[in-house]
């Protein structure tokens, strides 16, 4: 079995719903890098931090308490983010945190200091780790590496969906679906330099298959390994 296997691609491509099921499946660990960055930005944004200021970011990175665990409360959420011990899983979903999350992970000093980090929670073995750059960046040497895609409209329209489940259709605060294909398409463009796929990645085109589908595809490729 490869002991570590790479999920990336762009936002609402299925990445975190297919690394959950695919760790579940293996019974490896599941851990969701972009969770990580989301709690740094939350935690500069409650604090009032200059975005732009990587430095400071970077010293905020380095000294944050952020545990992510497996889920504590049945509530959907598919594990549990705390920082200095306050559970932040869903506040890190916002449409505030969306928009400012990859101003944060685009600073170096932000990114060195948690790819360390996930380079240590990897390097235990039986991992599926999901993000932007995992299989170029972070774990160039992982086993098996996918890059799992779909388009625009599609991860807009998951993403929008995940919110109404979330927040109940008729929630004041649940933005519009044209805000959403907006925030993705802006996610898209602002993180475009670290979605390129590594060249030894597989491209799993997700638009027109459900979750199922996509695991039994991700499992003939894990089979393979073996």
């Amino acid at each position: 079995m490869p002991g570590r296997i790479a999920i990336d691609g762009p936002a609402g491509a299925g990445k975190s719903t297919v690394g959950e099921h695919l760790a579940r499946r293996l019974g490896y660990l599941y851990c969701d890098t972009g969770a990580m960055y989301r709690a740094v930005a939350w935690l500069a944004l409650h604090r009032g931090m200059d975005l732009n200021n990587g430095a400071a970011l970077g010293e905020l990175a380095e000294k944050a308490d952020i545990v992510i665990s497996k889920p504590q409360i049945a509530d959907g959420r598919q594990y549990t983010v705390t920082v200095h011990g306050r559970d932040i899983t869903w506040d890190i979903r916002t449409s505030q945190v969306g928009r400012a999350v990859s101003t944060v992970a685009g600073h170096p000093e932000v990114r060195r200091v948690l790819i360390q980090q996930q380079r240590a929670i990897a390097s235990k073995g039986q991992i599926v780790m999901v993000g932007r750059d995992i299989g170029s960046i972070v774990l160039p040497d992982a086993e098996l590496k996918l890059y799992l895609t779909a388009s625009l409209h599609e991860r807009a329209r998951r993403r929008y969906a995940e919110m109404v489940e979330r927040m109940g259709e008729h929630n004041p605060a649940l933005p519009s679906f044209e805000e959403v294909m907006q925030d993705v398409e802006k996610r898209d463009q602002d993180d475009q330099a670290n979605m390129r796929p590594a060249p030894d990645a597989i491209i799993v085109d997700t638009d027109h298959l459900n979750i199922e589908q996509v695991l039994d595809t991700i499992c003939q490729y894990v089979e393979e390994k073996v």
